[in-house]
């Protein structure tokens, strides 16, 4: 029978373990808490090493504790600010969160004992894009926040947010396993030159969606938190004073309590004004969509787009029936409710359809904290740079940003901002593209479930075997 490959004569002891668990939780707090410094961002790389150092135990049960407590403690103190929200079910989300971690390590502590540092070593990416893509998107309790993608600089075009994790393991995982690759000059240029190949191929098709830039539209914001019916109305006509040249105000989620009021109707009428502003839009006697409504210059209700991915715990009313984008009179502007941003599942449609800018009423609640707030602001710089196309986002209170198509902020507001409002002039481009992570992200994940699935019958027919062969062993005893 086949017997376990070790990947080394010492696997990691426990003082080495707990100095690379410190590394990568370090790094990882380091990347997305030095805010002032976007270069720090850089310092993901040492989360990834850390973890990829975390998998060479001499056990897969001892690996996934290893990963699992990383995880915990690089998640946790992130977001402390779910504990105000959730109460003591926030440790229930954090080991939730940890627990992928704690996958990650494993798979990869069971490849490499299974069949080797060379044989395994490729499957690193591909088992960390898959495990960050399934979680962040695919199943009930999806969460997009701290990946490696929002902690690096700039959100990359080509790539994609999950496109990054992968690039940066790639790149941890030759340099730790470089000398026992063996990979020769031939086929170094070769693997190269199939990159180029691959990159020839994508980016004139990249270059063609930032071109034909339109004139640009001035957009302006206002942040308001449960605002009094009544007061909206005066709020806009200061706003419109600052900024009398704009066609488009936009105010956060659940800046209504339900339906657009005839007030609001009535501003848009007098002023020829478009007003994107979110609301309740009833569904029968106790529900209701969490919807972004567009008032016209006539008054009338031109355009809906229903919150998408309503989020989990929260009466947060009913998921969109369907997604489509708003053919205003500047071009097409997908409108997404808040956290939908944060799924690129969502997104993406839009910019299927013809997306030339995106429009994100949000509900940032004060009381959240500001670091809720600040690790939020990370997805619109990132989103706006994968598509290539700007973004105007508004939340209740602080930050509310705009973002062009590059992934620049030039606008954003304070925290908490109440009552604070905002102008940026965005162009729009001719149409927006999705970066490459968005194919290979899915085929990670199919990848990464036949290796666990691999993984756990080999182990399972490896049990059975030796079972089989103890009991035939007492059998023959008892026969002599």
């Amino acid at each position: 029978m086949k017997t376990l490959i070790t990947p080394s004569p010492e696997p990691l002891d426990w003082k080495k373990s707990l100095l690379w668990l410190t590394l990568a939780v370090a790094c990882f707090h380091a990347a997305y808490t030095l805010l002032k410094f976007p270069a720090a961002g850089l310092l993901i790389f040492g989360f990834a090493y850390g973890l990829i150092h975390l998998t060479d135990q001499p056990n897969v049960r001892r690996a996934f504790y290893f990963g699992l407590a990383a995880g915990f403690l690089c998640y946790a103190p992130q977001l402390f600010f779910m504990w105000r929200i959730f109460g003591p079910l926030a440790i229930v989300l954090w080991l939730v969160l940890a627990f992928w971690i704690g996958l990650f390590v494993a798979i990869v502590c069971g490849s490499i004992r299974r069949w080797g540092k060379v044989k395994a070593a490729w499957l690193i990416p591909i088992v960390w894009t898959g495990i960050e893509y399934f979680r962040s998107e695919l199943y009930y309790l999806k969460f997009s926040w701290l990946n490696i993608g929002y902690a690096l600089p700039i959100g990359s075009a080509l790539f994609g947010m999950y496109g990054m994790g992968f690039f940066v393991f790639t790149i941890i995982v030759i340099i730790y396993y470089w000398r026992e690759f063996k990979v020769t000059w031939v086929e170094a240029f070769l693997i190269l030159g199939v990159l180029f190949i691959v990159l020839a191929l994508y980016l004139p098709t990249l270059a063609k969606s930032k071109n034909k830039m339109k004139l640009p539209i001035t957009f302006v914001g206002v942040q308001m938190e449960f605002p009094p019916e009544a007061v909206i109305p005066q709020i806009l006509d200061q706003a419109l004073a600052k900024s009398t040249n704009a066609p488009i105000f936009v105010l956060s989620e659940y800046t209504l309590d339900g339906p657009v009021p005839d007030s609001l109707k009535n501003w848009c009428r007098e002023h020829s004004r478009f007003l994107v502003v979110g609301g309740k839009d009833p569904v029968g006697t106790d529900n209701f969509y969490d919807t972004a409504f567009v008032v016209g210059t006539n008054g009338d209700i031109v355009f809906k787009q229903v919150k998408s991915v309503p989020i989990q715990f929260f009466k947060d009313g009913l998921p969109a029936p369907k997604q489509e984008v708003w053919n205003s009179p500047w071009g097409k502007i997908g409108l997404c409710v808040c956290y939908d941003l944060s799924y690129t599942r969502v997104t993406d449609e839009l910019v299927r359809q013809g997306a030339q800018l995106l429009i994100v009423p949000t509900m940032d609640v004060e009381f959240w904290g500001r670091h809720q707030h600040e690790l939020h602001a990370r997805v619109a710089p990132v989103r706006a740079a994968e598509y290539g196309i700007p973004i105007f986002r508004v939340a209740s209170s602080g930050i509310s940003q705009a973002v062009t198509g590059s992934g620049q902020v030039v606008t954003q507001t304070s925290i908490p901002g109440n009552g604070e409002f905002f102008s940026a002039q965005l162009r729009l481009p001719s149409r927006g593209s999705l970066p490459l992570d968005r194919f290979l992200a899915p085929l990670c994940v199919g990848v990464t479930a036949i290796v666990t699935a691999t993984l756990l019958f080999l182990t399972w027919k490896e049990k059975r075997g030796k079972l089989k062969s103890k009991t035939v062993a007492q059998f023959s005893v008892c026969l002599t």
